[in-house]
């Protein structure tokens, strides 16, 4: 890249939903902006195809769940300068990592007529586990906000900001009432990051972790409360392996209530 040349910045897609790529789509007018900065040299939903290319920072959706996907990840890698990884399922393996919980075979037996046509891994696990990862941006999906302030940090040679800060001080900031006291539900607010803007609880909803677990975050006095809110075992260690299954956090909190 010469002096005067725009950094150039690739959005690539693996085993997903493309709800975080959403996000880049719905920021708007801010992805103009962000268009008048960068070179979005590829980025198949938004029209440039090029996976090939060398970029300065490169975004990475969904999970590697084929051998496929696991020789081009390492291909992007190679591409990148800045590789980061964009959501639950690019982070922590996301709900497809679910199947690592099974025999993959037996599911792919009852759903396919033909599985022998089907080559996936035997699990589906976050982009970390095959390359070297700069960045994470958590959420399922990540927002738009998370995804610039992430380029613009990158682009100036500033860390972005990492925060960690849990959901719970999340609802205390937009006043709203707590579901586990008030309703008795079953939320994860107490071991998630914020990023949301507490959405669920604040429409009477318990939160699902979406967004990973916090810092310093009490698991086993989480699986504790769930306890005493009627949840049986399998139940609370469902709650950690869902949606950010794959974090080595909420690995470690489901073992403590059943065998993987």
């Amino acid at each position: 890249m010469t002096a005067d040349a725009k950094p150039r910045v690739a959005v690539h897609k693996f085993s997903s939903c493309d709800g975080c790529q959403l996000a880049f789509l719905n920021a708007g007018e801010a992805l103009l902006e962000l268009a008048g900065l960068v070179d979005i040299v590829h980025f198949a939903e938004a029209g440039p195809v090029d996976p090939a290319a060398v970029v300065d920072i490169a975004f990475v959706e969904g999970s590697i769940s084929t051998p496929e996907e696991r020789e081009r990840i390492a291909a992007v890698r190679a591409n990148s300068r800045y590789l980061v990884t964009l959501g639950a399922c690019a982070t922590s393996g996301g709900l497809q990592a679910l199947r690592g919980l099974a025999d993959v075979n037996d599911w792919t037996e009852a759903i396919y007529a033909s599985p022998e046509y089907i080559h996936s891994l035997a699990e589906a696990s976050p982009i970390a586990d095959h390359v070297k990862v700069d960045l994470q941006l958590w959420g399922c999906p990540v927002n738009g906000r998370q995804v610039l302030a992430a380029v613009a940090s990158l682009l100036q040679g500033v860390p972005p900001v990492d925060d960690r800060g849990k959901v719970c001080q999340q609802c205390k900031r937009e006043q709203a009432v707590c579901v586990m006291v008030t309703q008795g539900l079953p939320c994860m607010g107490p071991v998630t990051r914020t990023g949301c803007g507490a959405l669920c609880p604040r429409f009477g909803r318990d939160c699902y972790a979406c967004f990973g677990p916090a810092e310093n975050s009490n698991t086993t006095a989480l699986g504790r409360r769930l306890e005493g809110l009627g949840l049986p075992p399998e139940a609370i260690r469902r709650r950690f392996l869902f949606i950010s299954n794959g974090a080595p956090e909420f690995r470690a909190a489901a073992a403590q209530w059943g065998e993987e």
